[in-house]
């Protein structure tokens, strides 16, 4: 019983992240309106992220953890993953939203519970089952569907930015797998401020070499958006989802995940007056279907 109210609880706690990570795609291209750049856009979410992954890493430095020591390697790990799971996953998600619709994108995105698995049985060498392989398929073939159709309706441009999402939506699930071994080294808190931190300085050393924009000269609508990027769309779900990564596993947190195509679908028509052909919508219920199917 006690077991089956901790699922209970990280999985209310999973989507709730999950709710607020798929509001991004809608912030990002509301901030796109303003003619703002991919790597400027994710400089300012960084910027108002940094101080409190810092103070979080400060405040949780001596977080109790399942070993008392950890080993180098595992620090190394930590980069590694705070590079590939939140830098490269972020940029590429964004160069992604400037050519594609935010409902779209969150379908493609997708994706990633099925590399999750796939990921799990390269290197954690957990099987996959029958019913997992014919999940995936269902998905794969949901986004064909939903994708193709789009192709249609925008042009080959379309390719483009659903080659970045792809990559975002691999960058993140090897991400997913990694920290379903590392939390428990290093505990909740601390792993996550220590891996958001390492992809703040990424970004920012990205922008000092790349960037021709002056953040200081932005409209200030702008600096609201970033900062409910920040805060409300990186900050707190980031925290949430390693909560209920630890609490149910990463697979399992892949499946619950079904929520954010719906929920930025929902966004995307609220606010940036985005709307699905009925081709799409098939595709998308396909895409979800596929998913829910995976732990079968």
């Amino acid at each position: 019983m006690k077991l089956e109210k901790k699922f209970i609880s990280g999985v209310l706690i999973g989507l709730l992240g999950i709710i607020l990570f798929s509001s991004k795609a809608v912030l990002v291209k509301l901030v796109y309106n303003y003619n703002v750049d991919a790597i400027t856009t994710l400089l300012l979410r960084m910027l108002f992220s940094f101080p409190f992954y810092v103070i979080i890493a400060i405040l949780y430095r001596n977080e109790k953890r399942a070993e008392e020591k950890n080993q180098q390697k595992d620090y190394v790990w930590v980069l590694f993953f705070g590079i590939v799971g939140y830098y490269l996953a972020s940029y590429f998600d964004f160069v992604g939203l400037t050519y594609i619709k935010a409902s779209l994108e969150r379908i493609i995105l997708f994706i990633y519970p099925t590399i999750v698995l796939v990921f799990n049985k390269w290197f954690l060498k957990k099987p996959i089952n029958k019913h997992q392989k014919i999940a995936i398929l269902i998905t794969y073939i949901g986004i064909i569907v939903t994708f193709g159709n789009e192709v249609s309706l925008s042009g080959k441009t379309i390719y483009i930015g659903g080659f970045y999402v792809v990559l975002s939506a691999i960058t993140y699930a090897s991400y997913l797998v990694g920290s379903g071994w590392l939390i428990p080294k290093f505990g909740v808190m601390r792993f996550t401020a220590y891996a958001m931190l390492v992809s703040c300085i990424c970004v920012f050393i990205h922008f000092g070499l790349q960037a021709t924009t002056n953040i200081l000269d932005l409209p200030f609508e702008v600096y609201i958006l970033g900062f409910c990027i920040a805060i409300f769309a990186t900050v707190i779900p980031s925290f949430l989802v390693s909560i209920s990564i630890k609490m149910i596993s990463s697979s399992n947190f892949a499946i619950i995940a079904a929520i954010g195509p719906i929920s930025t679908i929902l966004l995307a028509f609220l606010f940036l007056d985005e709307r699905l052909t009925v081709t799409q919508v098939i595709g998308t219920i396909i895409v979800i279907l596929g998913v829910l199917n995976v732990k079968k």
